[in-house]
């Protein structure tokens, strides 16, 4: 309790200054009887809208630099009473269809009657210049969404949940919003994107959950294994899994042995008994969740059966292959290069692995012209679409991104191809093979006819795939299937200081520039400046001034920054607000969950969204910010989406992103910053990777120190993953003792 009594204050909120989506916190100016000016108001509130009576109860302050502030503990509001806050209540975008310039010609017609017109005769809204009977019907529905929706988020942030997720709830749940979150406030971490363990268990906690319920540990223990998920692994050992429970529960370890036990025969986890010295004890043991224990036996089987199957297609002689592609493509083919001809002539799965500029794509049209003059069918595809338009153009044929290969389609559930619709095709080539992950790579497999023959194509060097597993690794490192390594640099690749510079760092030596007057020197550079808050000025004026007047690059187009981190004065979040304000200073703009999005700016997509066919990594340009309807329309490879406010946290400013987010993606130029204090993050193939998706140009800013950091470090994060065990083992359903689902 405050240690005064708190002070009662009623206003018509003027204007909502910032609002922060995900915590609540709102700061408002708010007209207020008998003040001449609005007064500063600060604190939780679901939903602000101008024009909205308010009651506050709360506490007035000084703020040091902001002067005044009344500080809210709690608030009640009403609808609006006067037509001058009836029209701004309506033109705040609280009602899809209806902004400023709509929302004054129903005021102007309707006056104070103007919300009863909305709720009680909405028909009438046809005299109004501009709205015709389709628009009526998107009014009545959006103002009944919002009166749930209001309802619901009022119901929420009383639980101690923001207002953010009102609307996705709603879209959800329906009028059974309340009564599921009541019921098992778990629930919305599984189904609510945005909405994580922590914040639903925060919920679950004011509405009388005890500590020890079997619900909570239950949820703790899906929570654990989907972040670890997110780290990239595919199981985690049983002790490691009790024990992270426990401290995030802070709950013995009996009641989390219990939930894992209901879990299991629930059929939500796998645990499965590892074998070897320790068979049997509870040390030797991996907890998966269900569909990522089907998914990794599964690539092990359905690998082990391609493999044995014999091919539809005639036999083709590798031996007298290599002179016809020698001919057709006017080249003389490297030792290597030879060996992968052949080797893809006469298996039915293969590898090709190697760095820039060692021929990968000249492989490629080898094959592709062998089989193509057998008469096999093909298909070429890549994880993303960048990647799967970089092959397209490469190969001058069709490539797909994997799902669009595999037709995902939301409404009917999931892939359209699979094993009872198998893709047409006698070879599949993937591209960017390193980015599968071991979901993706399920899907992809059973999907692949048994008499088809697959080639991966990647660079087992880069980072591994972001979601979880090392599939292309471990397939490489059990030696089921035949694999060939590129490594040598061809002559016009060594002309390239970027080509050069990445073999380097892959081969554990610190990157240099080329000698003085060598024309390499044209594509790499490095900036040596230690200061973050300099490095941060340094890359502002490379983006927007040097590199543009040095070299012609577009600096909204063509010039990528790339960063180790997401946090710090150098990570992502802090070089996107500074190059958002440096490029794109202003324009029609939108500030949702803190991130503030303005025509035009660069954006990426963070999660898959099979609805409109964009995913996770797709950079795109948002075109327009229609607050009328409430959507931003965002240009992804000349295709327009639009997206719903409240579906904006899907989106980030992507003038800079994350070494991660760039995989399977090419830049003409590419700024790299690289300091100590990416220090956690600083590893040999992070650093490859970064260097290598520049295309025309790279410029690294940093310390050599922090280089050298990363290139000794190729101790690569180990993944939890028993792939490569499965593929070795007779029976690929496990490496060990077998799955034990009912064990606790």
């Amino acid at each position: 309790m405050p240690p005064h009594p708190l002070t009662r204050l009623r206003g018509q909120i003027e204007r909502v200054t910032y609002s922060d989506e995900e915590s609540g916190f709102v700061v408002a100016r708010v007209r207020v009887p008998g003040r001449r000016d609005p007064v500063t108001v600060i604190g939780t509130m679901a939903s602000p809208a101008p024009g909205e009576t308010i009651e506050m109860e709360g506490e007035w302050g000084n703020h040091r630099k902001y002067g005044e502030q009344f500080r809210i503990v709690s608030c009640r509001r009403t609808a609006p009473a006067t037509v001058q806050g009836i029209e701004k209540y309506l033109g705040s975008g609280l009602i899809r269809g209806i902004g400023p310039v709509m929302a004054r010609r129903i005021v102007e017609m309707f006056g104070k009657d103007t919300l009863d017109i909305i709720e009680n005769e909405p028909g009438r809204l046809a005299g109004v210049e501009g709205i015709g009977g389709k628009r009526i019907e998107g009014i009545k529905k959006a103002w009944a969404e919002q009166k749930e929706i209001r309802e619901i988020m009022i119901f929420l942030q009383s639980h101690g949940v923001s207002a953010a997720f009102g609307a996705r709830i709603y879209r959800q749940y329906g009028n059974d919003s309340i009564r599921v979150v009541r019921e098992n406030p778990y629930r919305l971490a599984a189904d609510i994107f945005g909405i994580g363990f922590l914040t639903a268990d925060r919920i679950a906690e004011k509405l009388g959950f005890t500590r020890d319920s079997a619900l909570r540990a239950e949820a703790g223990i899906l929570h654990v294994l989907h972040e670890l998920a997110g780290e990239g692994h595919v199981y985690c050992p049983r002790e490691h899994l009790i024990e992270s429970c426990g401290k995030i529960l802070q709950v013995d370890g009996e009641v989390v042995v219990r939930a894992l036990g209901a879990a299991a025969a629930e059929g939500t986890v796998v645990i499965e008994d590892l074998g070897g010295d320790a068979a049997g004890e509870e040390e030797n043991r991996a907890v998966y969740l269900a569909g990522y224990h089907d998914a990794e036996t599964g690539i092990a089987a359905r690998l082990r059966e391609l493999l044995g199957a014999p091919r539809t297609l005639r036999k083709i002689d590798g031996e007298r292959a290599v002179p016809w592609i020698q001919e057709k493509l006017a080249i003389a083919l490297a030792e290597k290069q030879i060996e992968a001809v052949r080797t893809a002539a006469e298996s039915k799965v293969m590898v090709l692995t190697g760095g820039p500029g060692t021929g990968k794509t000249t492989i490629l049209l080898g094959v592709l012209k062998m089989f193509s003059a057998a008469g096999a069918g093909i298909h070429l595809a890549a994880p993303t679409g960048r990647a799967a338009k970089r092959m397209g153009e490469a190969t001058g044929r069709e490539a797909k991104t994997i799902h669009r290969l595999l037709e995902y389609n939301v409404r009917k559930g999931g892939f359209q191809k699979n094993e009872e619709s198998p893709l047409d095709c006698d070879l599949l080539i993937v591209d960017e093979a390193s980015m599968i992950d071991t979901l993706l790579m399920h899907h992809l497999l059973k999907a692949l006819p048994r008499n088809s023959s697959l080639l991966l194509v990647g660079d087992v060097n880069q980072l591994p795939s972001v979601g979880a597993g090392n599939v292309l690794r471990d397939i490489i490192d059990s030696r089921v299937a035949p694999v060939v390594r590129l490594e040598e640099i061809f002559r016009q690749a060594r002309e390239s200081a970027i080509v050069v510079n990445a073999h380097r760092i892959n081969g554990g030596l610190l990157p240099e520039p080329a000698p003085p007057g060598d024309k390499t020197t044209e594509d790499f550079y490095f900036i040596e400046q230690g200061e973050p808050e300099k490095v941060l000025e340094l890359v502002i004026t490379l983006v927007r001034d040097r590199i543009p007047k040095r070299f012609g690059f577009d600096p909204m187009n063509d010039i990528q920054v790339l960063t180790p981190m997401h946090k710090g004065t150098v990570g992502a979040a802090s070089l996107n607000a500074a190059l958002q304000d440096a490029l794109n200073p202003g324009g029609a703009e939108i500030l949702r969950g803190g991130r503030r999005f303005r025509a035009n700016d660069r954006v990426m997509q963070t999660v898959n969204n099979y609805e409109k066919e964009v995913y996770n990594g797709d950079i795109g340009r948002i075109a327009s910010i229609d607050e009328e309807a409430g959507e931003v329309a965002v240009i992804f490879d000349g295709r327009e989406i639009r997206y719903d406010f409240s579906d904006l946290d899907e989106l980030i400013l992507a003038y800079a992103v994350s070494v991660h987010k760039s995989q399977g993606s090419e830049y003409p130029a590419v700024v790299l910053p690289v300091l100590t204090q990416h220090y956690v993050l600083l590893q040999r193939n992070l650093l490859y990777t970064g260097v290598t998706r520049g295309k025309r140009l790279v410029v690294v800013v940093g310390t050599r120190r922090a280089l050298a950091i990363a290139v000794r470090n190729d101790r690569t994060k180990r993944r939890f993953t028993l792939l490569r065990q499965r593929l070795e083992a007779p029976d690929p359903s496990s490496p060990g003792a077998g799955a034990n689902r009912p064990a606790g």
